[in-house]
């Protein structure tokens, strides 16, 4: 991450400013993810001792999030795209906010108190990544910037192989409050800090005390809005990644819960396993989609997308085989390498995103984006997975989570498709700057 820019206020960032902005963006986003995903792990007992079914489990991990995090990234998104906004401060804020809430579901005793704590804690995040695509946007050069959103991106699942093992440890030795709670309260520290890390490259070398720089004035919400969906390219990458999050969201958590009721495991060797097979694979996976997106899109664009199209149709037979063994550390490596495939396509997605538009726009741009991938894959992703369940669970008891996520495996061909369409669009819509 030791590429320079130009900052907006005509300033070049030094190559040191670019990689603290980078690793404390990393560092940030961890937490979101860890906050956001290790209900994931502590569903189970969550579920036990607050007595829900699994349609109020999907809809208090899912929408009761998802919703909030959506429907004010836009607005918010927006706010950081004005020149005069401090996004650092703005993502300081955020993180205060969802990391106090991920705290407070540690104190919930029944469900409509904790659907009340996730609706903060999606408050909070809708905050965060926006700000932090279009800081690295401003940060790196065009070249880099699949490699640069992709190292960001990296916080995805890591944060969820750090929300599994801490999870699972924790819950078992004192219990899913002390877990919540545990993992929340860092994230108020940090954002007293954040500040005083992390430089705004809006601001960089201005003398203390002068104003902002006006820069160019924001465009106008209906103006941004058209210019992204004039894109062919955004659109069919906006299905592609909306899709391939609803059947990320719904298996992260229902394979959690697939491998405790039918493997018969506990939380901790769960999250030790889950650890493996959805985190380290993942962590891979994220980077080597920003890797062969740089790579190969300097040959043609449109393999900026090549990977994510050909490796979401690889993935879904080896996934679909993954549920269905019946040995737990077979079924742990045959999900290993799907997990490699699917997470390929966030740092090829999001650069697509911040080359599509002007850069006044990338904010509401990744927010559009954020907005899809987070209403239809957080919102629906695990609810409708757990009311399938429910469904099922008269004809196909414990093993009701297979049947579903047998189906969710094939699904995995529709995100590839559309990936493979949007990456022939890319020479003619994507911009240089």
């Amino acid at each position: 991450m030791a590429v320079s820019a130009q900052g907006t206020g005509g300033i070049p960032a030094t190559a040191s400013s670019t990689r603290v902005l980078m690793w404390t963006l990393l560092v940030v986003y961890i937490l979101n993810f860890l906050d956001r995903q290790i209900v994931n792990i502590l569903a189970e007992p969550i579920k036990a001792e607050l007595g829900l079914s699994d349609t109020q489990l999907g809809l208090m991990a899912g929408p009761a999030f998802a919703v909030f995090y959506a429907v004010l990234g836009i607005p918010i998104a927006r706010y950081a795209d004005k020149a005069s906004t401090n996004r650092v401060t703005l993502i300081s804020i955020s993180l205060a906010v969802w990391s106090a809430m991920t705290a407070l579901c540690g104190l919930a005793q029944n469900f409509t108190q904790m659907l009340l704590a996730r609706i903060g804690v999606g408050i909070g995040e809708a905050g965060c990544t926006p700000a932090a695509h279009s800081l690295i946007s401003d940060s790196v050069a065009p070249e880099k910037r699949a490699s640069a959103i992709a190292f960001y991106g990296m916080g995805v699942p890591i944060g969820t192989l750090l929300g599994l093992v801490i999870g699972g440890i924790v819950n078992d030795i004192w219990g899913w409050r002390a877990a919540l709670m545990l993992v929340g309260l860092p994230g108020v520290l940090l954002a007293c800090l954040l500040p005083f890390i992390m430089r705004e490259p809006r601001r960089i070398g201005l003398v203390k005390g002068e104003a902002a720089p006006a820069g160019p004035p924001p465009i106008p919400a209906k103006e941004a809005m058209r210019e992204i969906f004039a894109s062919r390219a955004y659109v069919l990458l906006l299905i592609a990644a909306s899709v391939a999050a609803f059947l990320s969201y719904g298996k992260g958590l229902w394979t959690i819960s697939l491998f405790i009721r039918s493997h018969g495991m506990s939380t901790t060797e769960v999250g030790i396993i889950g650890a493996v097979a959805l985190g380290l694979s993942g962590v891979f996976g994220t980077w080597l989609g920003g890797w062969a997106a740089d790579r190969f899109g300097q040959v043609n664009k449109r393999h900026i997308l090549t990977l994510p199209a050909i490796g979401m149709a690889v993935a879904a037979p080896i996934q679909f085989l993954g549920y269905g063994a019946p040995i737990w550390w077979v079924a742990g490596l045959l999900i290993l390498v799907p997990t490699i495939l699917n997470a390929a396509y966030y740092g090829p997605t999001y650069a697509c995103v911040q080359g599509l538009v002007r850069k006044e726009a990338r904010a509401v741009a990744a927010s559009v984006m954020l907005f899809g991938q987070n209403l239809i894959g957080l919102g629906l992703g695990p609810l409708v997975f757990g009311l399938l369940s429910d469904q099922l669970m008269p004809f196909a008891g414990t093993e009701s989570v297979r049947w579903v996520l047998f189906g969710a495996a094939w699904l995995g061909l529709v995100p590839a498709f559309f990936f493979w369409r949007a990456s022939l669009r890319l020479q003619g819509d994507l911009k240089t700057g």
